[in-house]
């Protein structure tokens, strides 16, 4: 896992095998695929935070069995994942965010046909801060906002808080066209996609983790994914929970008990509805929602929770009901 994480923005071609029938995680209620039989493939694109959760998905997925289906995985960001989406170049698109209303359009637009959103997973999206940094342990939302929102003048630590020390503060964060960047300046700036300009930026979350361990005043933040992989290189800084004032490290626990926020967020893979119509993408999304707790502990992600769960599974059979008309 340590390899697929570190060569972002590099397609992951991930060779799918099957020797088991695998019985549908809805409930009984969906069909039954056998994976031996199955043949084709599946393309996937977009989030760098969802491609590790999915490229584990196909990982495990492979080790199921058989020998015909091939499951690509790219990296481009939720927005790039979705432009590709939209000119009907992939059949899955990893999203950690919502579609707009104008990536909707887009795909109107295109005539790609329907399309269904499903969960596959929840993030605790996570500020980190260099090893050496041992004053900055817990922040909130407000000294946060004073770091990142448009214009900010904030160079030094101690102009977050007065008792940090005189250390220059170097930023490191995701571009422009990642979901994390949109989710973070939403919930921490009041508004999506506003955001200071003035730091280093990158679709790579590797890049972000190299640079915040290599700057004594460093901070960054990524999906939980990423810090769980370089923790021996970085620290986490817990948020101040705006309601109960306690402050809250990132984590699976604190995610399904809804106390890390406003960082913590759902996951999504997006599926082309004619895409849906083929036996092994719906296979595929079948297999993830049968072992989404096994996927997500391989990726280093948070699972989803028994409600999650349970609506997921029954977006599934109504996908699956759909495509079985027209």
């Amino acid at each position: 896992m340590k390899q697929v994480l570190r060569r972002r923005g590099v397609i992951v071609l991930v060779g799918v095998v099957a020797s088991l029938a695998i019985v549908s995680a809805a409930t009984g209620a969906g069909p039954t695929y056998n994976l031996k039989k199955l043949t084709g493939s599946v393309s996937a694109d977009g989030s760098s935070t969802v491609g590790p959760y999915t490229t584990a998905a196909a990982e495990l997925f492979r080790q199921a069995g058989a020998t015909k289906v091939k499951v690509t995985v790219g990296i481009s960001g939720t927005g790039g994942g979705f432009q590709r989406f939209c000119k009907g170049e992939t059949d899955l698109s990893d999203a950690s965010r919502p579609m707009r209303q104008s990536e909707a359009n887009a795909c109107k637009d295109a005539n790609i046909g329907s399309w269904r959103a499903f969960t596959v997973a929840n993030d605790a999206l996570t500020v980190v801060v260099n090893q050496q940094n041992t004053w900055a342990q817990c922040l909130t939302v407000p000294e946060l906002k004073k770091i990142w929102e448009p214009g900010s003048k904030v160079n030094n630590w101690k102009d977050v808080r007065s008792s940090f020390p005189d250390v220059p503060l170097k930023l490191f964060g995701p571009g422009t066209d990642s979901g994390t960047f949109e989710y973070f300046t939403e919930a921490i700036n009041g508004k999506a996609r506003a955001s200071r300009t003035d730091y280093q930026a990158s679709e790579d979350d590797n890049v972000l983790v190299q640079g915040v361990s290599g700057e004594r005043g460093g901070m960054g933040y990524f999906g939980y994914s990423y810090y769980v992989e370089n923790q021996s290189r970085l620290n986490a800084i817990q948020v101040r929970n705006p309601k109960s004032d306690q402050c809250v490290a990132p984590g699976v626990a604190t995610v399904h008990n809804n106390t890390y926020k406003p960082l913590s967020r759902p996951l999504f893979i997006y599926a082309k509805g004619s895409s849906f119509k083929r036996t092994e993408v719906q296979a595929f999304i079948d297999f993830i929602f049968d072992n989404e707790v096994k996927i997500a502990q391989r990726s280093r992600f948070v699972s989803l929770t028994k409600p999650q769960l349970k609506r997921a599974q029954a977006n599934f059979i109504l996908a699956v009901k759909a495509s079985k008309k027209g």
